[in-house]
């Protein structure tokens, strides 16, 4: 059993849900190595997150944005939190329900992905900086 692991730099990216496969496949090397296994991403932040949805049609990105949007609002009257923008407190809720990992199989050198599915860095901040994304890999060679 082999471990690596790497830090994945993502660079600022407006608020929203964006496809980010390529960008994490193109930093997280030692993957074509693998025979099997299993990466595991972490994000190194509380106001943004990460998940696996469609990769293809844009407009799921945009419908996943307006959803959230909704169930959770910057304006509600509750927030205690609001030092760092009304922004802040609804990012740091949509983080919570969407989580701030994702632990993906690897399959002879290739995420083991189905044919629909990516990697989202999903940004909750109106302006945030760069992300970054500690991403393990175990698995066998």
């Amino acid at each position: 059993m082999i471990w690596d692991q790497t830090l994945i730099e993502l660079p600022p990216l407006p608020r929203g849900f964006h496809l980010v496969t390529n960008e994490v496949l193109a930093q997280a090397p030692s993957l074509a190595n693998c025979e099997v296994g299993l990466l595991h991403l972490f994000i190194q932040h509380t106001s943004a997150s990460l998940a696996v949805n469609e990769n293809a049609d844009p407009d799921v990105r945009g419908d996943l944005e307006r959803h959230f949007n909704v169930l959770v609002p910057e304006q509600a009257p509750h927030y205690a939190h609001v030092m760092e923008g009304p922004d802040d407190m609804p990012a740091h809720i949509k983080s919570v329900l969407i989580g701030p990992f994702l632990t993906l199989p690897v399959s002879h050198g290739h995420l083991a992905l189905g044919t629909w599915q990516g990697i989202y860095l999903c940004e909750h901040r109106d302006r945030a900086d760069g992300r970054k994304i500690v991403a393990t890999l175990q698995g066998r060679w």
